[in-house]
């Protein structure tokens, strides 16, 4: 099956996620996770982006990017993966052993209404659904954490949201998120599907051509 072309419109919210080759510990300790965060900073200062949201787990991460113009997010994750795969095997003595990740990076565009909020929520929830902290804020190698926890430094790394979050957004966070909607969210991860209200998903699959990602095949049903 060909792949769904890479069509990065500016101005439009994306997730981006990517998994490890085999789903290998890549941020097996403190300094690989401080590696890839720096490496974000270098990434933004290279190629500009607006960083909304990031969480590392250790065999993944997913990040909330809002690029400004058309073909900065390829850019701006070209830069990130290759470098990141080239330091990582150097600090980890594997130069030749292999792909560190298990292939291209996914994305999906994202809606900026409560759609965003979703998945924001569904990102910084993560380390709590996988039973890594006791409240998800706690995870040091989140934004969440950063918001709250973090230095003026650390916090210059992440942007403005274009929704507001809201007093109780941190509580919110921590409330169990509903099946259907990590089901939807995970068929988008899967399919590169938009996420949002129904006349957004068909006006913005057009415009990315993504057509092919609204096939219904596997996707949840809506109760």
């Amino acid at each position: 099956m060909a792949r769904t072309p890479r069509n990065a419109t500016g101005n439009i919210v994306y997730h981006v996620l990517n998994r490890a080759n085999g789903r290998m510990r890549i941020f097996k300790k403190e300094n690989d996770y401080q590696a890839f965060v720096k490496l974000l900073g270098e990434a933004k200062e290279k190629y500009p982006m607006r960083i909304l949201s990031y969480c590392l787990m250790p065999n993944h991460w997913h990040i909330l990017l809002h690029p400004e113009g058309d073909d900065d997010l390829p850019r701006f994750m070209r830069w990130l993966g290759l470098t990141h795969t080239q330091r990582w095997h150097a600090a980890h003595k594997t130069i030749g052993y292999g792909h560190l990740y298990q292939g291209r990076y996914k994305s999906f565009p994202v809606q900026t209404d409560e759609h965003f909020l979703q998945v924001a929520r569904y990102i910084e929830r993560n380390p709590l659904r996988a039973h890594l902290v006791k409240a998800a804020q706690a995870w040091q190698w989140s934004s969440l954490w950063v918001r709250d926890n973090g230095t003026k430094r650390q916090k210059e790394l992440l942007n403005p949201w274009p929704v507001p979050a809201g007093q109780r957004y941190v509580a919110w966070v921590n409330q169990s998120q509903p099946k259907e909607e990590v089901e939807v969210i995970r068929y988008a991860i899967k399919r590169g599907h938009p996420y949002g209200g129904e006349e957004w998903v068909y006006r913005t699959a057009k415009e990315l051509h993504l057509e092919p990602t609204l096939n219904p095949r596997g996707r949840p049903k809506k109760s």
